[in-house]
């Protein structure tokens, strides 16, 4: 499956993702749902996020120029939220996952998609 087909099918196709984006752990976008721009300021502090939990924690992060309050953070997962809406951002092997859900999506939904394909993209490597 390519990477387009992640965040199209296992992400947003489930409805409950509104907008989300696969970036390399190294840098780079790899795919992206449609118009969904992360400027590259905002990949540089996503890719950092996870090595900094309690800077994110402090300050939230900003998403395709939306600024999110961190509602917990970890080497592996960021949990963040604006009013309703939120965001998940979680560090596999080599990707990181980047989505966005909007009411009246709600956190445990999201977060257990984008958990659970983080968790299968760990197994086969990725």
């Amino acid at each position: 499956m390519s990477w387009q087909a992640y965040v199209d099918t296992n992400l947003v196709g489930t409805t409950k993702i509104a907008q989300a984006a696969i970036l390399g752990a190294q840098g780079g976008v790899w795919a992206t749902s449609e118009g969904f721009e992360i400027s590259p300021d905002e990949q540089a502090r996503i890719l950092q996020a996870h090595s900094q939990p309690s800077a994110v924690e402090a300050s939230g992060l900003i998403i395709a120029g939306v600024k999110y309050f961190c509602l917990q953070a970890n080497e592996r997962s960021i949990y963040l939220k604006k009013g309703a809406d939120g965001a998940i951002v979680v560090k596999t092997t080599q990707a990181i996952l980047c989505c966005i859900y909007k009411a009246p999506a709600q956190a445990p939904e999201a977060t257990t998609i984008v958990e659970g394909l983080a968790d299968y993209l760990i197994g086969v490597g990725y």
